[in-house]
């Protein structure tokens, strides 16, 4: 039985819930495309089956933040996903903040483990700056899902080097995802 992941690129194209902005990127066409990445490279291991919240670039979830933020739970649980992963980019007023993290509900947790796995394989794959695995209990995403949740923040859009790994390093991100991945369930690459 394959492993379901299920990835939410975070944020909308438009109109609600869409996300920052830096050194000429938006956060959520970053996030689509890391997505889409990270899609391809699930669903063509048989150890894993994929579903993205955002199917096409256009896809707008919800009329407001809030239900933009239920909808794709919903997704999650209803399928139901055995770990969900949402997908993001930072930002900071002060430009030299810079680096990886991931957010996930508690410590000690499936959740806090992967979400290491998956830090450790992104910053050997891209090269940002190590943040650690943060504990953000406030946020929806991983507060309401059914099963081990991460938040991955790939780096930051208002740090210049960061944002230029995010416009062109966006395979290498995803591959940093699925790497982790493997490393967490111990399975070798194929």
């Amino acid at each position: 039985m394959p492993i379901r992941i299920f990835i939410d690129q975070g944020h909308n194209p438009s109109g609600p819930n869409t996300g920052a902005e830096g050194n000429g990127l938006r956060e959520q066409d970053v996030n689509y495309n890391v997505g889409i990445y990270l899609l391809e490279l699930l669903n063509n291991d048989p150890r894993f089956v994929a579903r993205v919240s955002r199917p096409t670039p256009e896809t707008i979830l919800g009329t407001s933040n809030s239900t933009s933020l239920q909808a794709r739970v919903q997704m999650a649980n209803s399928w139901p996903a055995d770990y969900f992963l949402s997908i993001h980019c930072n930002s900071n007023t002060n430009p030299a903040i810079n680096g990886s993290e991931v957010y996930v509900y508690r410590a000690n947790t499936q959740a806090y483990w992967l979400a290491q796995h998956i830090l450790n394989a992104i910053v050997e794959q891209v090269g940002t700056k190590d943040n650690g695995v943060r504990l953000n209990p406030s946020l929806y995403v991983l507060r309401r899902t059914t099963m081990p949740a991460a938040l991955i923040e790939l780096a930051y859009l208002s740090n210049t080097a960061d944002a230029e790994k995010l416009r062109n390093d966006q395979p290498a991100f995803a591959r940093g995802i699925y790497y982790g991945l493997l490393s967490y369930f111990g399975f070798p690459p194929l």
